[in-house]
C-alpha cells in the first residue's frame, strides 16, 4: 500500500492522472498568479481552483498556468487542472454568469468563464475536472446542473465531481446520472468525523475524495505519535508524516495550498522520500503508525 503513496489516482472513466498532491488556491488573491507559478516549479503537477471571484482569481490561476507553459516548466497534458461551479448562494455580485438567468445557462456560462481563463494558444481549453462547488438548494437542481456539466464530457471537461456534499446526496447523485462522479472534495476534519462512512462509499465507487483543511482543520491530529515516528524515522517534516499518513488510507488526495516555496519542495518530496523508506526496511512501522493513525480517527 505504502508503494502507492507517491502514485497518481487514475480516475474512474478516464485515463485522467491526478496526483496525490494538488495545489489549492483559495484565497490567495493577487499572489495567485505567482504562487501557482512557483508551485508548478517546484514540482506540483495538480492545480485547484474555482469560478467563484469570492474566494478564488481564477485569472490569476490561468495567468500563472500559462506562464509555466510558456516557460517550459511543463506542458498543458502534464497537468491536472480542475475548476468548480460555484451555485449563486455562494457567489458575490462578481460571478462569472447572470443572476437571472436559468440554471442551466449559470452553468454554461461558468464553464465558457473558465475555459477562457486556460487557453492556452491555439489548443482548444479542457479542465481534467470539474466540480459541483456544492449541492443545489434542491437535488433536482442538483442533477439539473450536473446534466449541464455532462454535456461537456469528455472533450472540454474529462471528469466530473462534487464537493461539500453528504453521503445521502452522494448516493442520491451517483444513481441519477449518467456521468458518474469521479472526485469528492470534502473537508477532512473531526467536525465531519473524518468522513469515515463517505470515504468508505467513495472506495466502493471508486470515486477518489479529495481532502481539505487537512493541516489547518487538524491541529492536534497533526501533531500526534505516529505523525511524529514517521517524521523522525523517513526523516521528513512533520507535514509531510501527517500528509503521507492521510494518503495512505487509500483513494485520498490532498489539497495543498501552502504559500511558502520551501514548504512546497519539503511536502512534495517528503512523500516520495516517505514512499522510498517504507519500499526499503521502514515498512512494519509505516503498518503500524498507519494502523495507530485510523484508530485516531476511529476508522477500522
Amino acid at each position: 500500500m505504502a508503494a502507492k503513496l507517491a502514485k497518481d489516482l487514475t480516475l474512474k472513466g478516464s485515463s485522467t492522472a491526478m496526483p496525490k498532491l494538488v495545489y489549492g488556491t483559495a484565497w490567495k488573491k493577487d499572489r495567485s498568479a505567482d504562487l501557482v507559478y512557483s508551485a508548478i516549479k517546484h514540482g506540483f503537477r495538480g492545480v485547484d481552483t474555482a469560478g467563484q471571484p469570492k474566494h478564488y482569481n481564477e485569472k490569476g490561476v490561468g495567468e500563472g498556468v500559462q506562464r509555466a507553459i510558456k516557460d517550459g516548466l511543463v506542458t498543458r497534458e502534464g497537468l491536472f487542472i480542475q475548476t468548480k461551479f460555484s451555485p449563486p448562494g455562494n457567489q458575490d455580485e462578481n460571478a462569472p454568469y447572470d443572476f437571472n438567468a436559468p440554471l442551466v445557462d449559470k452553468v454554461h456560462q461558468s464553464v465558457r468563464s473558465s475555459l477562457a481563463y486556460f487557453t492556452i494558444g491555439e489548443e482548444e481549453p479542457y479542465f481534467d475536472s470539474v466540480l459541483l462547488h456544492s449541492p443545489l438548494r434542491t437535488m433536482e437542481e442538483t442533477i439539473t446542473a450536473w446534466k449541464t456539466l455532462e454535456t461537456y464530457v469528455p472533450h472540454k471537461i474529462r471528469s466530473l465531481g462534487i464537493s461539500n456534499t453528504t453521503l445521502s446526496i452522494l448516493k442520491a447523485l451517483n444513481d441519477a446520472v449518467t456521468v458518474k462522479p469521479s472526485v469528492v472534495q470534502n473537508r477532512f476534519y473531526a467536525d465531519t468525523r473524518f468522513e469515515v462512512e463517505l470515504r468508505s462509499y467513495c472506495r466502493q465507487q471508486d470515486i477518489a475524495f479529495q481532502s481539505f483543511w487537512t493541516l489547518s482543520g487538524n491541529p492536534r491530529l497533526s501533531t500526534t505519535k505516529p505523525v511524529k515516528t514517521i517524521a523522525e524515522k523517513a526523516g521528513v517534516t512533520p507535514v509531510a508524516a501527517y500528509y503521507a499518513l492521510v494518503l495512505g488510507l487509500e483513494g485520498i488526495t490532498v489539497l495543498d495550498g501552502t504559500t511558502t516555496e520551501s514548504h512546497m519542495e519539503e511536502d512534495l518530496e517528503g512523500i516520495r522520500q516517505i514512499a522510498s523508506w517504507v519500499d526499503s526496511d521502514g515498512a512494519d512501522e509505516w503498518d503500524s503508525a498507519l494502523k495507530e493513525f485510523k484508530q485516531s480517527i476511529k476508522e477500522a
